[in-house]
């Protein structure tokens, strides 16, 4: 089996998560580091990742408002997964609902009990293991 990697793109960074090698669970793997506004998305280091861990599908939250249309947040998730599809062109690269996906880590790590700096810190790579365990978990996600 090949691996499957969540992203949780945002202009500064991108978390990532990795399934294990059956695809039935995501781990935080590592949060990179960005600059959208100096045109550097991470594209780069995501193929890396990608080749790497042997991944076959990429799945990049997409981030949707309550009423289902798609805000400034969402076209650039759009955009990058159209840029990761220019440069990975043997791995399918899928959009994937992320509603409420940051809104359950940050509740899931303010159980923990984690101070705001730890927090911020893991956040990204916490809402990518979300985004890719909702795709995991969605038996409809080969439709």
């Amino acid at each position: 089996m090949v691996r499957v990697l969540g992203l949780d793109v945002g202009t500064k960074t991108i978390g990532v998560a990795l399934s294990d090698a059956l695809g039935w669970t995501a781990q935080g793997l590592t949060t990179l580091k960005v600059n959208t506004h100096a045109d550097d998305y991470g594209i780069d280091q995501v193929a890396e990742l990608a080749k790497t861990h042997e991944v076959d599908t990429i799945v990049v939250g997409l981030p949707k408002n309550m009423n289902n249309t798609i805000g400034e947040s969402g076209e650039r998730s759009q955009h990058f997964a159209k840029l990761l599809a220019l440069e990975l062109t043997d791995v399918k690269i899928t959009l994937w609902d992320e509603r409420l996906s940051t809104v359950a880590a940050e509740r899931s790590l303010l159980e923990a009990d984690l101070s705001r700096k730890k927090r911020k810190a893991v956040i990204d790579k916490m809402a990518a293991v979300f985004i890719l365990q909702g795709y995991l978990d969605n038996p409809n996600k080969g439709a």
